[in-house]
């Protein structure tokens, strides 16, 4: 490295402190809607498929952190996506550089063919450097809100009476509407039952926030809500669209509508007003659907991708 009293390690259990503490600071400095919670800061570390030890890596300076590379690998699409953040200060050195070629030796390691790297759509710095690095803007992704107080909405919680919240037991039946609803559409990995149970036992999601909608026993769209804490600003909620998504055969039938109206429902009994979700721009449908219900675009985000050989 030019400045030998840098260094990149990776992430050990003794760390979580700091690094939360980093990645709050982070959020501050350059906000991204994410929670950044002690606890969530948990259950993202521990999720399936992931090992912080190994896909986790530090950059430290006389025992402070100052910048992270996490390398998310999804396996069955041979794909990683790689975060990276430094502190503003310590910018233009070229930690950037040194920090996303650890995250492309160690894609390369995974067996990866693909990585990803997804930023805020003003953020000029981040295009320069992913650009100089061989990667190309390939996706540009919405970020969407509705205020339920401000906009008419239609009759939602009649609406609601026709879905149902998913029961626990139910989580295959998740992860099969799921996989059929986005396998093959971009960047999407094929989620698993192990996959699914995790992610409805989280502290900001359970299966009560999974509203569907069935014909017979069969489960034909869904609305995944989520509700996060704010850190630091105790009461405060904020919710969100986690996913939408409906089978292919009952496409332009109103299923997914249907479950939309009935996710809004389950949030607004829960006493909130504001609902964020994202959305690919590319996805027509998707986005006539939000727009139409009252969602507005907010900001935006670019995915960035370079192959790995």
């Amino acid at each position: 490295m030019n400045n030998p009293h840098y260094s990149i390690r990776n992430y050990q259990p003794a760390d979580f402190n700091k690094y939360v503490q980093l990645i709050y600071i982070a959020e501050k400095l350059e906000p991204t809607g994410r929670c950044v919670s002690p606890q969530a800061v948990t259950e993202k570390l521990g999720r399936p498929n992931y090992s912080p030890e190994q896909d986790l890596f530090i950059v430290e300076i006389a025992g402070n952190f100052i910048g992270y590379m996490d390398i998310a690998p999804e396996s069955i699409i041979k794909r990683v996506i790689l975060d990276c953040w430094i502190y503003p200060e310590y910018r233009r050195r070229g930690l950037a550089t040194k920090l996303l070629a650890h995250g492309t030796r160690h894609a390369q390691e995974l067996r990866a063919k693909v990585a990803h790297v997804n930023i805020q759509g003003d953020n000029i710095i981040a295009k320069m450097v992913l650009s100089r690095l061989g990667f190309n803007s390939v996706r540009h992704f919405l970020e969407l809100r509705l205020d339920m107080v401000e906009v008419r909405l239609p009759d939602i919680d009649q609406v609601a009476s026709g879905c149902r919240h998913l029961r626990r037991g139910e989580e295959d039946k998740l992860t099969k509407i799921q996989n059929r609803a986005f396998t093959g559409t971009w960047g999407y990995n094929p989620n698993t039952v192990e996959e699914i149970i995790y992610f409805t036992n989280l502290n900001s999601c359970s299966t009560e926030d999974v509203i569907i909608v069935c014909d017979g026993d069969k489960v034909v769209s869904y609305c995944w809500t989520v509700t996060a804490y704010d850190e630091g600003d105790a009461g405060r909620r904020r919710a969100r669209i986690s996913m939408l998504g409906t089978d292919p055969d009952y496409r332009g039938r109103g299923a997914g509508k249907r479950a939309l109206l009935g996710g809004l429902a389950h949030l607004k009994n829960k006493g909130l007003r504001v609902v964020d979700l994202t959305v690919d721009s590319e996805n027509k449908a998707a986005c006539a659907l939000y727009q139409s219900i009252g969602f507005e675009v907010r900001t935006g985000s670019l995915w960035y991708q370079k192959h790995i050989y």
